[in-house]
């Protein structure tokens, strides 16, 4: 009945409890050392990668641009090493000549010239339209697109989606329909360079606070990097959107209603 009050059988005991009160010390260090590499790399490998793709971007407008830089006026030639960085200003400086070119009556008329001679090749017009009208929309300091940040029911009723506005619908789509359309670019996670086209009532809208580039972010990171609600905390506590519950009952009770009164016939 003593047996199991033996020394013997203490020092078993003893033997293991000593390992489990040292795991938690060795647990604890090697937790540490991983936050630590973890962290480490949270800050060295977005600004390495930047900086990579930076040289190599670089590196490829030089490899493309300096070689049609005359050697008259090209410092390569009088230098014994190369200059990262040159072809890339070079092309800027020419982008802006050709830019103020534009500008000018002549240039004008040379681009109408241009762009007829274009629109008469069956393929290459397609091409080159589509790509003016998309640079047009990206780069235009007029344009609004992708400047506001909205919140929109997708793909049902009580799901929501982050969507960027990009203009105000016009022509045939507008032109049918009753409600004042706005034109809605859905992005799908985590390429926001594919989504969906939506033509929506701007009163189906909620325009959030965000800027642009966290909502990308947002998107990209599907959810793991979410911008602070800059609202006052007082606003922050009270839903904003619970006033909708109503329209949105009567809109289904609308287009439902007639759904089912089909169904039953």
């Amino acid at each position: 009945m003593t047996e199991p009050n033996n020394p013997e059988h203490n020092g078993e005991s003893s033997e293991d409890e000593t390992p489990h009160l040292i795991v938690p010390a060795k647990t604890g260090v090697l937790h540490r050392l991983r936050n630590y590499f973890l962290t480490g790399i949270i800050i060295t490998a977005p600004l390495g990668i930047t900086i990579f793709i930076a040289w190599k971007f670089i590196g490829l407008i030089d490899s493309w641009v300096t070689p049609f830089i005359p050697a008259t006026y090209n410092p390569e030639t009088y230098l014994p090493f190369d200059l990262p960085g040159l072809g890339l200003l070079f092309s800027i400086v020419v982008l802006t000549l050709i830019g103020a070119l534009t500008a000018s009556f002549t240039g004008r008329i040379l681009v109408r010239f241009g762009e007829r001679l274009v629109a008469r090749m069956p393929v290459i017009r397609a091409v080159y339209g589509a790509l003016k009208q998309i640079f047009e929309t990206v780069l235009a300091q007029s344009s609004k697109s992708f400047r506001e940040v909205v919140l929109v029911e997708y793909p049902r009723r009580g799901i929501w989606a982050i969507a960027f506005v990009t203009g105000h619908t016009e022509g045939e789509v507008q032109n049918l329909t009753e409600d004042d359309l706005v034109n809605v670019f859905l992005p799908t996670t985590p390429n926001p360079t594919s989504g969906f086209l939506l033509f929506l009532p701007r009163r189906a809208l909620v325009t959030l606070n965000m800027t642009v580039e966290e909502g990308i972010k947002l998107v990209i990171s599907g959810g793991i990097v979410t911008p602070p609600d800059p609202r006052p905390q007082t606003l922050q506590d009270v839903p904003q959107i619970t006033s909708r519950e109503g329209e949105a009952a009567a809109e289904r009770a609308q287009f439902d209603t007639p759904a089912r009164a089909v169904g039953d016939t």
